[in-house]
């Protein structure tokens, strides 16, 4: 939504100025025109951030969102009279404000896909691209139903990924606990009675007290160092794609969680690109519009350089 500062007309031909929130230029006409009112100019006053009103929506309520506009349009009734429904029926208060500017986007001569690509934070480039295709071809119930199928896998999938990555993510932090308490508390309290003993101590048993006595001593180091590590390299990867190149390219060699991962992503990159290929977008438009899903930067570059292939005129397999 914008704010729109006018100059227009009534039917008496008086001038009368004043501000309206809309959408664009044909949804601030419409709006004036039931007002009584003829647009003669306008100016934007303030622009709204897009996707901030898609904030803490659940995918679950999208899903839901999907499968009831599905059956609404499958039904046969209009777009708008079914969106309206929707809104009345909706319990989220934000994903009930997202529908009503999508209303307001339609009335202002928009498309449905032109509206939802306002809030991608609610509707991500591939969902956009879909509802499009589903527009052109006349077969909006049937990605409406792709699209809900496709969001009930991803919701089973996420699900799945966070119990894969539950339990070694807790093992890791109780042996990390346990090692540094044994170092830091455990191994210094021992130290006494071992240096009693009057003997020439062996080398690993140097080595131990040697890491206790700098855990002990510079603890707040030893637990500070990684954290600061871990922001940086996190902020260096947002700034720079080189950096969060090598870092994607990392996780997918990491062992044990490196190949779950790139299965999950694998399987989403597959799933999205046979949804837009059945739909009727061509390979390498499906191909681009997916990368945009897989959320690592070294797939990305090879879904790039194998786009790159196939518009040469190689095959799909051998790209």
């Amino acid at each position: 939504m914008e704010v729109f500062q006018y100059k227009a007309v009534n039917r008496r031909g008086r001038v009368i100025t004043g501000r309206v929130d809309a959408v664009n230029e044909g949804d601030l006409e419409v709006r004036l025109s039931r007002m009584g009112l003829d647009l003669v100019n306008y100016k934007v006053m303030r622009q709204a951030r897009k996707g901030m009103t898609g904030q803490g929506i659940r995918r679950i309520e999208l899903i839901t969102f999907c499968f009831h506009l599905e059956q609404l349009v499958r039904a046969g009734v209009p777009i708008l009279e079914g969106l309206a429904d929707l809104r009345d029926s909706i319990d989220n208060p934000r994903l009930r404000e997202v529908t009503a500017a999508l209303i307001e986007s339609i009335e202002g001569g928009r498309t449905l896909s032109d509206a939802m690509r306002d809030f991608p934070a609610v509707f991500n480039p591939v969902f956009v691209n879909l509802i499009r295709v589903g527009e052109q071809s006349g077969e909006l119930a049937k990605v409406l139903r792709y699209l809900t199928d496709t969001l009930k896998w991803q919701d089973e999938q996420a699900a799945l990924t966070k119990k894969l990555f539950m339990y070694p993510a807790f093992v890791g932090l109780v042996v990390t606990g346990v090692l540094f308490f044994l170092m830091a508390y455990v191994v210094p309290q021992l130290l006494q009675f071992i240096t009693t003993m009057g003997q020439e101590l062996p080398l690993h048993t140097r080595i131990l007290i040697a890491v206790s006595h700098v855990i002990s001593t510079y603890w707040y180091l030893v637990l500070g160092i990684p954290i600061v590590l871990a922001v940086a390299i996190v902020v260096l990867a947002r700034v720079s794609p080189g950096v969060r190149l090598l870092v994607d390219d990392l996780k997918l060699r990491l062992p044990v969680l490196g190949p779950i991962l790139k299965k999950v992503i694998l399987a989403r990159f597959t799933n999205f690109f046979a949804i837009m290929y059945a739909s009727g977008i061509t390979v390498l438009d499906a191909i681009r519009m997916s990368r945009d899903i897989v959320g690592n930067r070294a797939v990305e570059e090879a879904l790039d350089a194998a786009a790159e292939r196939i518009a040469d005129g190689q095959g799909i397999s051998r790209s």
